[in-house]
């Protein structure tokens, strides 16, 4: 499960880079057509530390998974499905930053496949905790800080998105501080080892 949804991860950040470009016959001034790409470049940014930090999230889940069942498997598969669409909405974003009406409905859908994102993260935690799926051996406290820490920001996304609505280039760049503050470490959650009995 975990080869997979890594290869997932890793072909979705993949495809954000193909939708960085300049337009064809664009060698009598690139230096321009390169900075009049900037939508692309902050999107492909956003998008990176999204997926990065899902990712990291996702990861950290793995870690402290004792084992799966059928249904964390198919919650697993949901965010997979969720964080594989993201370069769409990117590509969205870049093409319609300069319309002002398209431009919000681009940044709505956009911040939406990021709340989803963040969505499935705590509800595959959730489950997995629910379902005592982690490992035995994991302190409650940890459990607790990671589902704090897996909580906090869906309420932040909501509010980006009513922004969005009427000024969307300032929700892109909420949207870019959200993904750069969940990137931060996780500190010092650290699983406790059992002791061993003679």
């Amino acid at each position: 499960m975990e080869a997979f949804s890594d290869g997932v991860f890793a072909i979705a950040v993949t495809l954000l880079v193909l939708e960085v470009g300049v337009p064809a016959g664009s060698e009598k001034d690139l230096l321009k057509a390169l900075g009049e790409e900037w939508p692309a470049y902050l999107g492909y940014l956003v998008s990176f530390a999204t997926i990065g930090a899902v990712w990291i999230a996702h990861t950290v889940i793995t870690e402290y998974l004792d084992h799966a069942n059928s249904i964390f498997l198919r919650l697993n598969l949901l965010l997979l499905l969720v964080v594989s669409f993201l370069p769409f909405p990117t590509r969205l974003l870049a093409d319609y930053t300069h319309e002002p009406d398209a431009e919000r409905i681009a940044a709505t859908v956009y911040g939406i496949n990021l709340l989803l994102s963040l969505i499935m993260v705590s509800v595959l935690w959730r489950y997995a905790v629910a379902e005592q799926l982690v490992r035995p051996d994991m302190a409650d406290e940890d459990v607790r800080t990671l589902t704090k820490r897996f909580t906090p920001t869906l309420s932040v996304y909501v509010l980006v998105i009513v922004v969005g609505l009427f000024l969307p280039l300032l929700a892109v760049f909420g949207y870019l501080a959200i993904a750069l503050f969940i990137l931060i470490p996780f500190g010092s959650i650290r699983r406790q080892q059992k002791k061993k009995t003679a």
